[in-house]
């Protein structure tokens, strides 16, 4: 039998402060590369985004992630709540990797490898979220259809550039 630790509202508190830290720190693999030179120069669609959006747009979506981890969190921790977490935190890693591989690797087949395996897992999270708290795979879903575009995006690079 699993103990489970009360939920104070200073727990609380403090367990939304971490996940809104933790899913911003996926931001970290962007201090590694360079998103100048080689992405100025590359063909892009007549449909790309400005760049003035991403950071907006990211900084809503990462709100977004963390509060509906919590809400996740909030109803018994990891240990009731270990497969919606679980997926939660490989759709963060799948996330944070694709900056580097993009940008950094020049690489956008295996960012686009990256993304659609993102998609996929993002998916599997909202439909566990759901099962736990609605309201909460509710918050991923503007998420999902950001990355949906950025997928695209990134297959018109992708193929663009081959």
């Amino acid at each position: 039998m699993r103990v489970l630790i009360p939920m104070t509202q200073s727990r609380q508190i403090a367990g939304l402060i971490a996940w809104l830290i933790f899913t911003f720190s996926a931001t970290a693999t962007a201090l590694f590369v360079k998103t100048g030179g080689w992405y100025a120069q590359i063909q892009k669609p007549s449909w790309n985004p400005p760049s003035w959006i991403f950071g907006p747009v990211w900084t809503t979506l990462y709100i977004m992630m963390a509060i509906a981890a919590w809400l996740v969190w909030k109803r018994g921790g990891f240990a009731a709540q270990r497969v919606p977490l679980g997926l939660f935190l490989l759709q963060w890693i799948l996330n944070a990797l694709w900056t580097p591989l993009f940008f950094g690797l020049h690489n956008p087949a295996l960012a686009f490898a990256d993304i659609v395996a993102l998609v996929l897992c993002l998916a599997a999270t909202i439909v566990s979220f759901r099962k736990v708290h609605p309201p909460a795979a509710y918050l991923l879903l503007p998420y999902l259809a950001w990355v949906s575009f950025a997928a695209f995006l990134n297959f018109t690079i992708w193929r663009l550039n081959a």
